[in-house]
């Protein structure tokens, strides 16, 4: 059992918890939880961390995971795993997992597509958000501007919940390449936008669909914005001006559901 902080393994999951360079170089990121521990695929898992009493009450379903993976498992004291954990209120068991790689033609090409196309997204609970309900309404990819906020985020792999582990996403050096890849592809595009000449539920998302969204802050550069093929909006009561990027997001990508599900 490990019982010092100063331990090396445990300095590099702590930095893996801290520092996205950390997470880059080494190319895997830090999970926390039994949901995230079991959802998680056996072959990304490369070491698991239980805290000392978390060990003794394990469940059933845990120990078959833990006895399946082929990835070593160290036992620490419960103060160590407090130290590690990323949470006011450590959950016990924390694995370190391979990051993911999806090639762009895996996510352009899906006939049937229906993407989130995200541009500079910055806080990490927004960007968790938009994967989980993305997975809920069915969106087949994610795409991201390379200055959204790290997917690896501790607090980003909170909020999806696991979804991360099922979502296929990619972030793109250029984004307005990317879109005009996607129009290639047939795909429509459509900017969530405070000029938008249509309400969002009067467009037909059953074609490849695609939603640019913005920055929270910003919204849209007007360059990613021009190159859309028609603006739509979300009407607002009240002196609302806008909704929060992962529940605008959330509420276009479940009306082309809905549309689709008919």
């Amino acid at each position: 059992m490990i019982t010092s902080t100063s331990n090396k393994r445990i300095r590099e999951v702590i930095q893996l918890n801290q520092k996205a360079k950390a997470r880059r170089e080494r190319d895997v990121f830090v999970v926390e939880g039994v949901k995230m521990f079991l959802e998680a695929e056996p072959e990304h898992i490369e070491e698991v961390y239980v805290s000392e009493s978390v060990n003794k009450q394990l469940s059933e379903i845990g120990r078959q995971k833990l006895d399946a993976i082929s990835a070593p498992c160290e036992i620490v004291s419960d103060e160590v795993f407090r130290k590690i954990s990323d949470t006011q209120t450590p959950q016990g068991i924390l694995c370190v997992v391979r990051q993911y790689h999806y090639k762009p033609e895996d996510i352009l090409g899906t006939p049937d597509a229906l993407l989130a196309v995200l541009e500079d997204i910055q806080d990490p609970g927004n960007l968790g958000t938009i994967f989980r309900t993305g997975e809920g309404a069915g969106v087949t990819g994610i795409i991201m501007s390379r200055h959204t906020v790290d997917v690896y985020n501790p607090k980003t792999i909170r909020s999806t919940m696991g979804s991360l582990y099922r979502v296929p996403f990619f972030y793109t050096d250029n984004l307005q390449e990317t879109i005009e890849q996607m129009k290639k592809q047939k795909i429509a595009i459509y900017a969530a936008h405070l000029q938008g000449t249509k309400f969002y539920d009067d467009c037909d998302y059953r074609k490849p669909t695609a939603f640019l969204i913005g920055n929270e802050g910003n919204g849209l550069q007007e360059k990613t914005a021009k190159q859309a093929d028609t603006y739509i909006k979300i009407p607002m009561a009240g002196k609302v001006e806008s909704l929060n990027a992962a529940i605008a997001t959330s509420l276009l990508l479940y009306e082309a559901a809905r549309q689709r599900r008919q």
